[in-house]
């Protein structure tokens, strides 16, 4: 009776420890739920947004005095609906793509959708080749931005070190993001940087509010043909987050429910982009025109340098959204795709940070390279080539008929469809890519031939001793 009754309370023991065990699982799951997986049309619309609002919010009052108030205004409008309309038509395809491969039993568990394999799949070997040049380009100069990006803003807190000292450092720090396995695990990241860069955006605006003018304070732009462009493109770059759509979009649990996102986060990126940059072109006018980070104008203070450090972050993580379909197209290239090891992953991945550290030293120009990018790559990955495949693929009656996703009626079906999309390829062909290639190309040469390749510290003010 005796051992009876010890084996009963070893039993009873065991049975309780492997509930605990049990209850501290399904904590631990609900907490990786809460903070690490995601995949609702939340957490889609925190990604799209976030992504769109990092660095560039400090370079657009930049952009003003290039351009003027009113045109700045009306190229944040125009750049916003059309990029918006580009996404739209990426998610079509997307759904199409998708949709097609699975009635043909294929499996995507392990694999994650990329745009040029929604190229490949819908039109052909040409076009996959045009999207992975254009995408992977893009997100490379992208990532290069974060990274001097990051330099520029640390140079106003602590200037101890230049600008190409602290771009070894931050290479450092973003080259962990290759830990990071998918969109599906940036979920409370989305979420913190859309809040960091919420505060950056209203600290600039009343900051410049409560600065007042400067004395003297000019308002000439546009004054140049070359300067007017570049300022444009660097717009068109501000809503060209497009590069990561289908990612964002395959990490949902329906990627079907995507469709109007990116409008609705363009709509509030818009209310911190518009604010701020007027705000701070109203008080520094031309000034800007030789400070490209809106940081180097406003005095510091502690509500400067919390918008410092937060923007800081969220450049991290915004380097983690441009590299993290680079590592994808680089593990499908060497075999590691399928991978389940985190580790091992992590480690395949570091090759795709060593260049993008090289090319953020040697140009290190925080607004220049953002038109320059704009110009060449984002118009095409973004606007045009969307336009033109969806056009194409469309392009039969019955592929219409067929279609997975039918055009909203309210545009007119498909020949308002097709009517937007020729407008899109042409406006962003001709004033995109023809003028602002032009005006960005020379500007990018203008700062080369002023301050040299590898600069240590660019634009950067007398140092204090």
């Amino acid at each position: 009776m005796g051992s009876e009754k010890v084996e009963t309370v070893i039993a009873g023991n065991y049975i309780e420890m492997e509930a605990e065990e049990g209850n501290s699982k399904a904590a631990k799951s609900r907490l990786s739920r809460f903070f690490w997986n995601g995949g609702s049309v939340y957490d889609a619309w925190f990604s799209c947004a976030s992504n769109q609002v990092a660095q560039v919010l400090l370079t657009l009052p930049y952009s003003f005095s290039q351009l003027g108030m009113l045109s700045g205004i009306l190229f944040q409008l125009l750049y916003g609906l059309l990029g918006s309309w580009t996404a739209y038509l990426i998610s079509v395809l997307y759904v199409e793509y998708r949709t097609r491969k699975e009635r043909e039993k294929v499996d995507f568990r392990n694999h994650v959708i990329q745009w040029f394999e929604v190229l490949d799949g819908l039109l052909g070997k040409h076009w996959r080749n045009a999207g992975l040049l254009f995408n992977c380009t893009f997100l490379l100069f992208g990532s290069v931005i974060q990274l001097i990006a990051c330099a520029s803003n640390i140079y106003y807190i602590n200037d101890n070190f230049d600008k190409r000292t602290w771009t070894y450092i931050f290479g450092a720090c973003c080259a962990t993001t290759v830990f990071v396995p998918s969109f599906h695990n940036y979920r409370i990241w989305s979420f913190l940087g859309l809040l960091m860069t919420t505060y950056t955006s209203w600290y600039l605006t009343i900051a410049s509010l409560v600065h007042g003018q400067v004395a003297g304070v000019k308002h000439s732009g546009p004054t140049k043909m070359v300067l007017y462009f570049t300022g444009a493109t660097n717009i068109l770059y501000t809503f060209g987050g497009h590069a990561v759509t289908v990612e964002i979009m395959h990490a949902m649990w329906k990627p079907q429910k995507f469709k109007l996102l990116y409008l609705l986060a363009t709509l509030y990126v818009l209310t911190l982009t518009l604010p701020s940059a007027t705000a701070v072109y109203w008080a520094f006018g031309d000034m800007l025109l030789n400070h490209s980070n809106a940081f180097s104008l406003l005095p510091r203070s502690g509500f400067r340098d919390s918008a410092v450090i937060l923007m800081l972050i969220h450049q991290f993580i915004t380097f983690g959204f441009a590299c993290t379909p680079l590592y994808f197209v680089w593990e499908k290239f060497i075999g590691m795709h399928d991978t389940k090891s985190i580790f091992k992953r992590a480690l395949s991945r570091l090759p795709v940070v060593i260049p993008i550290w090289f090319l953020a030293i040697i140009f290190p120009f925080f607004g220049p390279i953002n038109s320059t990018v704009g110009s060449l790559l984002v118009s095409f990955t973004v606007y045009i080539i969307p336009a033109l495949a969806h056009m194409i693929t469309f392009a039969t009656a019955s592929s219409r008929e067929n279609a997975v996703e039918r055009p909203p009626a309210i545009l007119g079906g498909w020949a308002g469809v097709y009517a937007l999309n020729i407008f899109v390829v042409g406006w962003v062909f001709i004033v995109g890519f023809g003028f602002g290639g032009w005006a960005s190309m020379l500007n990018f040469i203008q700062q080369v031939n002023t301050f040299g390749v590898f600069t240590k510290c660019y634009q950067c003010p007398p140092h204090k001793k």
